[in-house]
Order: C-alpha cells, then structure tokens, then sequence
C-alpha cells in the first residue's frame, strides 16, 4: 500500500484515503495538524480583514451601535469558518447574505469562498461566485464606501471574488491530481502483485512439467530393473552386477536432473559449475539405448540425416515427447515393442510418431495417468505445433506431434 510519511501535513480528507482506503462508515474524516494551522490563519485574516473594515465603518461616521452589530456579525462570521469543511456550500450563501448589510464579513466571506471551491465542483461554486458578484454590487449600495466610488467598490469585490474563486479550484485540481496519482501508484501495485503471482504460477508448472517428463522416465528404469532383481533373485552374477549398475546410473541421473531442476528456482550465480546440456534431437539415441537396456524393445526410425540442423528448442520439444511416451509405453504396456518415427524437413515440419500395440496380459491401472500425455499437449502448443493421442483400432495406443521447423 502506497503511503505519505507525513500525513499529518496533508488535509483531512486526503490523509483520511491513505490511512483508511477501505473505509464505508461514512465518519467525517478528523483533521490533521495542517488543517489545524491552516483554519487559524484562516481564521486571523478573516479577522484583520474584519477589523480593518470595523474601523473604515467607524470612520465612515456609523453610529456606536451599528459598529457594535457590525463587529458581532463580523465575530460571528469568522467563528463560523470552522465549520466550513463541513457545510462549505451553506456557510457561503449565510456569509453572503450577511456581507450585504455587515462589511466586517467580507473577509470571512472570502474565506468561505476559497473553501467552497477546493471542496466542490464547479458549478455550485461558479453559481455562488455569481450571487457573490451581485451582493458586492448589493452591499455598495446599502453600505457604500465614503472613500470609494461604486464602480471601484464593484471592481475591488469582483476581483477578490475571481482571485479566492480562481485559487481554490487551484488547489482542488492539485488534489484531484494526487489522488489520481496515488490511485494508479496503488493499481500499478496491485498489478504487479498480480504479474509476480502469475509469473510464479507459471515457474511452478514449467517445474512440475519438466519434473514429470525428466523425472518419471529415470524412476520407471528403476522400478524395471529392481522389480527384475526382486522377481529373479538367482539370476546369473553377471546380469545382477549390468542391473545394478542400471540402477545406480539411472538414480544418478535422476539425481542430476533434480539438481537441475531445482536450480531454476535459485538466484543467477548460487550455481554450482556450468548448466547442464540440455536434450536435443541429437540424443534421441542415447534415450531409446537406454530403454533397450532396461529390457523395453524400442524401434527408432529417425529420418533426420542432419540432427544438429534441426533448431534446439524443437528438438528438445522432441525428446521430451519420446521420453514421455517411452515411460508411458513402459507402465502400460510392458513388454510390448514400442515404435518411435522422426521425419520432416525445414519450412515442412517435423513429426514425430510413437506407437506400440496392446500389452500381452492384463495390466494394473496407474494412477496418476493422463497427466503426462496434458503436458505434452501444452508443451506441443506452447512450442506453435499441435500434438494427437488416442488407442489404435488394434487396442494400441499412438501419439503424434506436429512442429513447426522454419526453413
């Protein structure tokens, strides 16, 4: 929340929106110390002002008792400019009314005129201006000035009125101007409050995408060789001692990958050593080598003569397509042979095509399933391609991608 480390040098209402934004109880806001300062100066000049007129009317040869009235009415509009951030409207048609018949109002008049312009909009402050203009013409008739003609008296209120007028919509306006500030300091906050939660949202499922695609692969060799070992506990030295092993990279491996997933969430420079090669199309091999050794039966047609020519992020959007449905093909379909094409050219596309027919025997439901094949859909999209899923006629399952590769 955007805050003044000051408010107690802004006006009432002003300090009361930073402090109380939410606020709907509909109390009068308190005033601050300026507000205090700036109604006893208003209050002094109203009065110098009256006193000033108080003895032109005395030397204008008034009697004692219309000088007594004058200086009480005049006491009594400036004791009432207290009220006038409450009532700005009321206090300045009662001070007009007043001013016509008691020229020691005129300040407090005046006063009550600036208040009314910083406090509402123009037009009841242009219509009071106006019957402003008419009780100076008004009161030049009924208390005319011994020491001035009518037209200057008319001149020196009209130009007073213009001026008090004229700078309170002043600072109305340069208070308009700050709340409008304020206001889009505070959306500008809420926005980027918004942005950052978005951000993290998205950071969060890229994680949880890459975990699953990297993750689940590395886990499911696993599963495969111990399963194996747990299955034929007296298989030959030989074929232990390769599943071991199996298993100790492939923990490694998805060691490594952890690491390097969870670096994403560290700050530039907490790394340790240089970022790990990310996949591409080129270690397509290497992927389905290591699903041959985990006992799966992969038949790998890549059609691409040049892989380094095809662009990174495509190739990568590739492997992890492969991969995916390589641990797929192993959870539901064990043993079954698993197909993978890889064919297209640049300004054509590229495809890829994984299938592999119905398991022999019946298999366990997974849970969790589906979820893979949705990330693979977004990261398809999310690449400009376009990614189809669905069981073969022969009970089967097939997936294939379109990418886009520029030529």
């Amino acid at each position: 929340m955007t805050r003044t480390e000051y408010p107690w040098l802004l006006p009432s209402a002003m300090s009361q929106e930073a402090d109380l934004p939410g606020d709907r109880t509909g109390a009068r806001p308190r005033r601050t110390v300026r507000d205090w300062v700036v109604d006893t100066f208003a209050f002094i000049i109203a009065a110098v002002i009256g006193i000033l007129a108080s003895e032109a009317s005395q030397q204008a040869g008034n009697s004692e008792l219309v000088v007594f009235a004058d200086q009480m009415l005049g006491l009594l509009a400036c004791c009432a400019l207290w009220v006038r951030r409450r009532a700005p409207l009321g206090l300045a048609l009662t001070l007009l009314v007043v001013s016509v018949v008691s020229p020691v109002s005129a300040g407090a008049l005046l006063v009550s005129l600036f208040s009314l312009a910083v406090h509402r909009p123009f037009k009841p402050v242009a219509f009071v201006g106006a019957l402003a203009v008419a009780g100076t013409a008004a009161a030049a008739l009924v208390r005319p000035d011994p020491g001035m003609s009518f037209l200057a008296s008319l001149l020196t209120g009209v130009i007073l009125i213009l001026l008090v007028i004229g700078w309170g919509m002043l600072v109305r306006a340069q208070r308009q101007l700050v709340v409008a500030l304020r206001e889009r300091a505070r959306r500008a906050e809420s926005e980027a409050e918004l942005r950052a939660e978005h951000a993290q949202r998205l950071a969060r499922e890229a994680i949880a995408r890459e975990m699953h695609d990297v993750l689940a692969h590395r886990l499911t060799l696993l599963s495969v060789h111990a399963g194996g070992l747990e299955f034929r506990p007296d298989a030959p030295s030989a074929e232990v001692a390769r599943a071991a092993g199996v298993i100790r990279d492939s923990a490694h491996e998805a060691l490594q990958d952890l690491r390097e997933i969870i670096g994403v969430l560290r700050a530039p420079g907490e790394g340790e050593g240089a970022d790990r090669p990310q996949p591409t199309l080129a270690t397509l091999d290497a992927l389905v080598a290591e699903s041959r050794q985990a006992g799966m039966k992969v038949t790998l047609d890549n059609r691409i003569t040049d892989p380094a020519a095809v662009p990174a992020a495509t190739g990568r959007t590739v492997f992890r397509i492969a991969q995916e449905c390589l641990t797929n093909a192993r959870k539901h379909a064990p043993g079954a042979e698993v197909t993978v094409l890889v064919s297209g050219r640049p300004g054509h596309g590229l495809t890829v095509d994984v299938a592999n027919p119905a398991p022999v025997g019946e298999v366990g439901k997974v849970p969790g399933s589906g979820q893979g094949l949705i990330g693979l859909t977004e990261r398809a999209t999310l690449a400009g391609g376009r990614l189809a899923h669905g069981a073969t006629d022969d009970g089967g399952f097939r997936v294939r991608a379109w990418l886009p590769w520029a030529a």
